[in-house]
């Protein structure tokens, strides 16, 4: 698996990097046949956030850090490197450019997003 992770380097910069998460195979939910799975994460809280068409989100940072996972629409970001990605429907985002420049988010598309954000430690 994969995710995408949003990252400030030391001078404040932000940057997009991809990550690639392994999975093994667990006996998770019993009798359920085995799934495959990764190491379990802390989290502290969780929320789901509507993005309406149209709506821009100007430089800034991630209030904490958190992972976001688009469940509808389309949503674009640029980091302060100047690379730009787009998220849609299954793609997962780790925000951790809690400090520097942040990131600019917008959704595309003429329809509204709809994501799920899990805040976690640190």
């Amino acid at each position: 698996m994969k995710y995408t992770r949003i990252y400030a380097d030391p001078s404040g910069e932000s940057h997009f990097e991809d990550v690639n998460i392994e999975l093994t195979q667990a006996d998770f939910a019993p009798p359920a046949p085995p799934l495959n799975l990764s190491s379990f994460n802390p989290a502290t809280q969780y929320v789901f956030c509507h993005f309406p068409a149209g709506w821009r989100g100007d430089w800034h940072p991630v209030p904490k850090r958190q992972i976001f996972f688009v469940l509808s629409g389309k949503i674009k970001g640029r980091v302060s490197d100047g690379e730009v990605r787009q998220f849609e429907k299954g793609d997962a985002v780790l925000g951790e450019d809690t400090t520097g420049k942040g990131h600019v988010t917008w959704v595309v598309g003429g329809k509204d997003a709809l994501t799920a954000i899990v805040q976690l430690p640190g």
